[in-house]
């Protein structure tokens, strides 16, 4: 069962995002709820772009195992900025992007990492009911959730950000990293190792 107890020990660190009670607010302008989606400093070294399926196990392995330790070591040192893109493979993995960037963005990185640590709970039948569930502990009232479900224009910019993927970095599965524009990407739920060598840092 996922509770706010629950949800802070799952963010550890990163922003609260039960800190605010779930009530009705506008849904952002689309320009922000668009927006890129990134950690680490703009003027880091090496850009990495991930590109993932909230639905995908592998991505979720690569959550779990190979990010914590790529934050600590590579993001918040500074030498790597690791950008953020959707690439839903199926409706719940694109309503969960949806919702994702339909919160403040500072709360992003934290409720995707959520949804990633919980995905055997919400990314199964009965996905928006749930979906809705963790979005009210991050603040989002059912309303609000709502609405950002029924946005066309939001659904269409994250489904955009899959095609520019598979244009412009020939994106075919998901997790694929593509390291300082290196084309094609690098696929699967590659440890720390294998990343930090790909992106021609050192840990």
């Amino acid at each position: 069962m996922l509770d706010r107890r629950n949800l802070l020990g799952f963010v550890g660190t990163t922003v609260a995002l039960a800190a605010v009670p779930a009530r009705a607010q506008a849904l952002p302008p689309i320009e922000t709820m668009l927006a890129e989606r990134s950690l680490g400093r703009p003027d880091a070294p090496v850009t990495v772009i991930e590109y993932f399926s909230l639905t995908c196990v592998h991505c979720a392995t690569f959550h779990r195992e190979t990010l914590p330790r790529v934050k600590s070591d590579l993001i918040d040192t500074g030498k790597i900025r690791l950008v953020q893109n959707d690439f839903p493979l199926d409706q719940p993995g694109l309503l969960g992007a949806m919702i994702a960037r339909a919160l403040p963005p500072d709360r992003h990185a934290a409720f995707i990492d959520v949804l990633f640590r919980t995905q055997a709970q919400w990314a199964r039948p009965g996905f928006v009911d749930e979906l809705a569930k963790i979005a009210a502990l991050a603040g989002m009232s059912r309303e609000t959730f709502d609405a950002a479900k029924r946005n066309e224009a939001l659904q269409r910019g994250v489904l955009e950000i899959r095609l520019r993927g598979e244009r412009v970095h020939q994106v075919n599965s998901t997790p694929t990293f593509i390291f300082n524009d290196r084309v094609p990407g690098v696929s699967g739920a590659i440890a720390f190792d294998r990343f930090a060598r790909e992106a021609g840092v050192s840990a």
